[in-house]
């Protein structure tokens, strides 16, 4: 079984450092990197881009709402159609960071409140992918597997991968949690193994109310600002490895 390992890089500001993304970096086999909205700026994108390529790590661009104080993380009244732009000139961005330093960006996505923001209004998402696939064509996207998104992502032309979260907890349907709520965030190493065992033998997670649920996936993300983000990733890619699976990027797996 290929799975690609993933993370949310790049989301410090100026001075100020989220996360450990270049010990990540040597863990991980693609990378999210933020494009200056809810955190990262363009010396933080040229880090990433110089240390993805260093390490072969395939090189995303995660946009988010204009939210620095937020941390993206607070939704936002925005037209869709407006944050459309907003999500190309992010995109924009890090491409031209990563053409100019040799490299390129192979998948695209959202982050934070978006998520929430685009299952009360599917606009958001797909005016986001509208302008994903106007830009380039071959862009991976990676999404949640009980959404809508995939379909319309591949609709357009947009190569696929789903994906689940090593960190987070989900509900009944198979959404994300609320961070809100108690045990919403995963940090136990040997919780974070056995949801990976589990994975691997059957393709499912395990709910908070203890319902399994099946996850057409072959993406793991790992959130970099989760405390031991680190340990997280080293112990999702060692149970993969263990279980007799392979960690490869995105553009291994897309379809």
């Amino acid at each position: 079984m290929k799975i690609d390992l993933n993370s949310d890089l790049g989301e410090g500001f100026g001075r100020w450092k989220s996360g450990d993304d270049e010990a990540l970096m040597k863990v991980i086999s693609s990378a999210n990197v933020a494009c200056g909205f809810h955190g990262g700026d363009a010396l933080i994108m040229t880090r990433m881009t110089e240390a993805a390529k260093e390490n072969n790590v395939a090189l995303g661009a995660h946009v988010g709402l204009p939210d620095l104080l937020g941390f993206g993380r607070v939704a936002m009244d925005i037209h869709p159609r407006d944050f459309a732009k907003h999500a190309l000139y992010q995109l924009g961005a890090l491409a031209a960071i990563a053409q100019v330093g040799g490299y390129r960006v192979t998948h695209a996505g959202s982050h934070g409140a978006l998520g929430d923001m685009s299952k009360r209004n599917p606009e958001y998402r797909e005016l986001m992918f509208d302008v994903f696939a106007a830009f380039d064509k071959d862009l991976i996207v990676a999404v949640q597997p009980t959404e809508g998104a995939m379909k319309y992502a591949r609709k357009l032309g947009l190569r696929t991968v789903g994906k689940i979260f090593a960190d987070r907890a989900y509900d009944d349907q198979g959404h994300l949690v609320s961070r809100k709520l108690p045990g919403a965030l995963i940090t136990d190493l040997e919780v974070v193994a056995q949801r990976m065992d589990q994975f691997m033998n059957d393709q499912t997670i395990t709910s908070m109310s203890g319902k399994r649920i099946k996850m057409d996936a072959a993406c793991v993300l790992v959130h970099s600002d989760t405390a031991g983000a680190l340990e997280i990733a080293k112990t999702v890619r060692a149970t993969v490895e263990k279980g007799g699976g392979k960690i490869v990027p995105l553009t291994e797996l897309a379809n």
